[in-house]
């Protein structure tokens, strides 16, 4: 995937729900502080539960694991649910069992039930 294909996007849904869409590799590199900012951005707007499609992530790595534990944290301090969306590639799925922080967070099979639930 070419360098300008790699985005962090978001948006609001009516029901007030933050749904962060990630494409491309998401590491130290690239990705991972917009991730931040973006899930930091969700809390501090209010949102009642965000959602963060990684569907269209290849590849993570712990720079990204390090954004969404923050994240979770931010959320749970603030009440507000956090879902990871996939189908999750290999690899990322990986990073999170490789890790022992599957646990850490709330999984969905993808996007639009992570927005139903």
């Amino acid at each position: 995937m070419a360098e300008d294909e790699r985005s962090v996007g978001s948006e609001r849904t009516a029901d007030n729900v933050v749904l962060i869409r990630v494409r491309g590799s998401l590491d130290g590199w690239s990705g991972s502080s917009e991730l931040s900012a973006a899930l930091t951005s969700a809390v501090a707007d209010g949102a009642v539960r965000t959602v963060v499609d990684l569907s269209g992530v290849p590849f993570a790595d712990s720079a990204a694991l390090h954004s969404l534990l923050g994240g979770q944290r931010e959320h749970a301090k603030a009440g507000v649910p956090l879902v990871l969306a996939g189908p999750l590639d290999s690899g990322v799925r990986r990073l999170f069992e490789v890790t022992g922080t599957s646990g850490a967070f709330r999984f969905a099979d993808d996007a639009e039930a992570a927005l139903r639930c």
